[in-house]
């Protein structure tokens, strides 16, 4: 059973998971077969993986529902086969000394985006993209429902520096029983700012930004690109609702299809500029107890990995980087890309 731990300094958890101990000698900087080799995500090889929570099946032509765990399927969620939290069991939160922990109890999920081995998020239409933005709604809204969870986090790791360990495209799913310590602070700077001014800090910037254009990567009627003012990372980039909404699964329907649009701008752009570099892409949305507030508002950070994060930034949180955000926004604005071809 996984464990959480509590930092007694700055109250900081973290998982040791039992499940994906490794001696020494395990962590290798070798190549770990990301490259050839068996995919357990492709077509035909469903009965490798742990059995389907979720799949969407297109059925056009009526008939019997697809059975489960078959081919036919465009995206397909299904348990992590090594999950960093257990579905099963009780918090029980207790003491150890001076110390808190408590069971390691959450879900882990993979999202498999898409059949085609060789296709990524970047390449997929705008239509694809979207099912699997509904994919996420639905698993969110479904976990909602265990009281033992607290947050939910979406995220994509893209490559292998980036800490994908297969290279078929998919994200992960986590939830877990506490509010991450990053996720906590921005949660409160964002509602010292709302007492101070009634406003929410997100909707400011949203509004600045578009205003002063420089950071603006690509915008539509639903949704704007931009580069944050102060990135931690190079071609750092966020993509934020127009319209104030404090959690993800509560969007409204309809713009869902202009946030598939967004992410494949950003991604396609970014492939581009940027030559197809590994990334990492979270969902940052409102606590499950917390849904809907004033202060709060749901968005997608997109971190490319160019930089090697080193004793200076661990030691002080600090980061260093190279690239001025205007300056990043401008290659990425400037960026041409071929309008999507629908299919089907």
């Amino acid at each position: 059973m996984p464990e959480l731990r509590k930092d007694p300094i700055v109250g900081r958890w973290v998982i040791i998971s039992t499940d994906r101990a490794k001696r020494p000698t395990d962590f290798s900087l070798e190549n770990n077969g990301m490259k050839g080799g068996f995919c357990p995500f492709c077509y035909g090889n469903e009965h490798k993986t742990p059995p389907e929570i979720q799949a969407y099946r297109p059925n056009p032509n009526g008939g019997p529902p697809p059975q489960r765990d078959t081919p036919g399927w465009t995206v397909r969620v299904v348990p992590n086969k090594f999950p960093a939290l257990g579905i099963e069991g009780n918090l029980s939160r207790q003491a150890d000394g001076m110390f808190d922990k408590m069971n390691g109890i959450g879900a882990h999920e993979v999202i498999i985006e898409t059949p085609d081995h060789n296709a990524s998020l970047a390449t997929l239409p705008p239509k694809r993209i979207e099912d699997v933005l509904w994919t996420f709604r639905d698993r969110i809204l479904d976990l909602k429902k265990d009281r033992r969870f607290k947050y939910i986090l979406i995220f994509k790791n893209h490559g292998e520096s980036a800490g994908a360990s297969l290279e078929h495209a998919h994200c992960q799913l986590i939830a877990l029983p506490i509010i991450p310590i990053y996720v906590a602070e921005e949660i409160e700077g964002a509602k010292q700012y709302f007492i101070y001014k009634e406003r929410c800090v997100f909707c400011d910037i949203i509004r600045q930004e578009i205003e002063g254009g420089t950071r603006v990567v690509a915008e539509n009627d639903d949704f704007v690109t931009l580069a944050p003012y102060a990135p931690r990372f190079p071609f750092e980039t966020w993509i934020l609702p127009k319209q104030h909404e404090s959690s993800f699964e509560n969007s409204s329907s309809h713009m869902f299809e202009n946030l598939a649009k967004a992410i494949k701008t950003l991604l396609t752009k970014a492939d581009r500029v940027l030559d197809n570099a590994p990334y990492n892409l979270v969902i940052h949305s409102s606590p499950v107890q917390d849904p809907t507030n004033d202060h709060y508002h749901w968005h997608i950070e997109f971190m490319p990995k160019l930089t090697k994060t080193a004793g200076f930034e661990w030691g002080t949180g600090f980061y260093i980087n190279p690239t001025p955000p205007e300056e990043a926004a401008k290659f990425l604005r400037e960026a041409t890309i071929e309008e999507p071809v629908e299919v089907g």
